[in-house]
């Protein structure tokens, strides 16, 4: 589960949070990076085509200071059944995935991950703040504030445009 500090979070980078591993990971030391942040799933329709594309930004953009952050969640069509492992065993191997994968999360309702919760703030969806279904994505600028939420239907190569503004390379 990730923690917190007492004092109210003001940016992605106030969080800790754990991998797949089970190890604590502080997202400051993503700082000055830009994000996109993506509730993934291994048995969703849409997996094929954004594991490939979240793959070719990654590639593109990673030397740039672009970090995709996934984080596996089972709470649309139970779509992410397996365990850790096997969510890693399924993405690296089936997509040569190279980016972090973190531990499986709830992103909507009571039991919503506190850096969901965070990143919901101010970025509203077709359902007011929950996140429709996986493969939402935010795109989190080199400060740690969410700039901007995706639908789950937006290919990530739609958002490449917004990435480059934000490395100044339009």
């Amino acid at each position: 589960m990730e923690g917190q500090s007492a004092k109210e979070p003001q940016s992605v980078f106030d969080f800790t949070i754990k991998d797949a591993k089970g190890n604590d990971v502080d997202l400051s030391i993503y700082k000055g990076r830009v994000l996109l942040i993506v509730n993934v799933a291994s048995k969703c329709g849409m997996t094929n085509s954004n594991y490939i594309e979240l793959n070719q930004l990654y590639q593109k953009y990673k030397e740039l200071g672009l970090e995709i952050l996934a984080f596996p969640c089972n709470q649309f069509g139970e779509e992410e059944p397996g365990s850790n492992d096997q969510i890693l065993d399924f993405v690296c191997t089936r997509f040569q995935s190279e980016f972090p994968i973190f531990d499986k999360i709830e992103v909507n309702g009571e039991g919503a991950a506190p850096l969901y919760k965070f990143l919901k703030k101010g970025q509203w969806g077709i359902l007011g703040d929950d996140v429709q279904w996986n493969f939402a994505k935010f795109l989190v600028d080199k400060n740690g504030q969410a700039i901007d939420r995706y639908y789950p239907t937006t290919s990530p190569l739609t958002i490449e445009r917004d990435i480059k503004k934000l490395f100044g390379v339009l």
